[in-house]
């Protein structure tokens, strides 16, 4: 990769410097990263911090980028399953696996990156808004080709339905950061399921 600015190629790893700023922000949110912390984590300085990514807002929605790609991908390929009790039991099952990984931080990175910003940190919290009203769009659009398919009562409304896992899947998050054990937050995922079951979602 060239450095736009003069053209010469950079002295360091894009990807891995992206990625370790990931982990800074995942850890430390938006406002709590300093460009110390980031810059120490990449292993560059300010000056090539900037050339390569920007600001510290740019670098923070390119992080956004980066972890919507990696880490949740997971989400992509749950709501490419072929029925819906498929992907609903994917979307649980899978956010306990990622939550519950060997050296993540704690928590995700869509809820606790800018929570709590002041006016330095606006335009980050809204970039965090913005994607998870789109993960909620993602999950409406499958939930209505479920009611085309038939599997899904056509009265049941697809955007609350989408809101609903949104919760739930954001409220498994907060029970990551708060410390919760794998198999607790599974079982919060089993109650789920065997109460979608006895209300007859599907």
């Amino acid at each position: 990769m060239k450095d736009g600015r003069t053209g010469r190629p950079r002295g360091f790893d894009e990807g891995a410097a992206l990625e370790a700023a990931m982990r800074v922000f995942w850890t430390h949110g938006y406002e709590g990263a300093t460009l110390a912390d980031l810059t120490k984590a990449m292993g560059i300085n300010r000056s090539s911090l900037y050339a390569a990514f920007g600001d510290k807002e740019a670098l923070f929605r390119s992080v956004i980028a980066r972890y919507r790609q990696g880490p949740m991908q997971y989400i992509r390929q749950a709501l490419a399953q072929p029925t819906l009790r498929k992907v609903v039991e994917n979307l649980l099952y899978e956010t306990v696996e990622f939550l519950a990984t060997p050296g993540n931080p704690r928590g995700c990175l869509s809820l606790q990156g800018a929570l709590a910003c002041g006016a330095g940190g606006a335009l980050a919290q809204q970039a965090l808004v913005e994607w998870r009203k789109k993960g909620e769009a993602a999950f409406k659009k499958r939930f209505l080709q479920a009611q085309k398919d038939g599997e899904l009562d056509p009265s049941f409304n697809a955007g609350d339905f989408a809101r609903f896992l949104s919760s739930l899947m954001a409220g498994l998050g907060v029970q990551a950061a708060n410390g919760a054990a794998r198999a607790e937050m599974m079982r919060i995922v089993d109650i789920t399921l065997q109460l979608m079951s006895g209300q007859q979602v599907w």
